[in-house]
């Protein structure tokens, strides 16, 4: 899909990060790590990035963004020569009422 943007001339990129469960029902697998694209397109509130997840294939709130790049390579969230061994990596998301939201916007 990014190559395809790119090659009309779109602005696309790879991102990667976690999604939470935030506005879904919750599933009882773990969570692992989850990558989207993102285009730049002229939009009602004027020209900015737009999200498009083809593995949810629906509007998702709570992305937790680690990296933007190119591809995935440029966005590896670990590079290393040898064997990588992940130990232990905890993400918590928690929805927050649009009150607390614009309070902390204030701030």
């Amino acid at each position: 899909a990014i190559t395809l943007c790119r090659c009309m001339n779109i602005p696309a990129r790879y991102a990667t990060g976690y999604l939470g469960d935030i506005g879904v029902p919750k599933d009882p697998a773990p969570m692992d790590f989850s990558a989207w694209f993102e285009v730049f397109l002229e939009g009602p509130e004027g020209p900015r990035w737009y999200t498009f997840d083809a593995r949810h294939n629906r509007p998702r709130i709570g992305r937790i963004v680690m990296a933007r790049g190119r591809d995935a390579t440029d966005c590896a969230l670990t590079t290393s020569f040898g064997t990588a061994i992940l130990a232990r990596f905890d993400v918590h998301t928690d929805e927050v009422s649009e009150a607390t939201a614009s309070l902390a916007r204030a701030a």
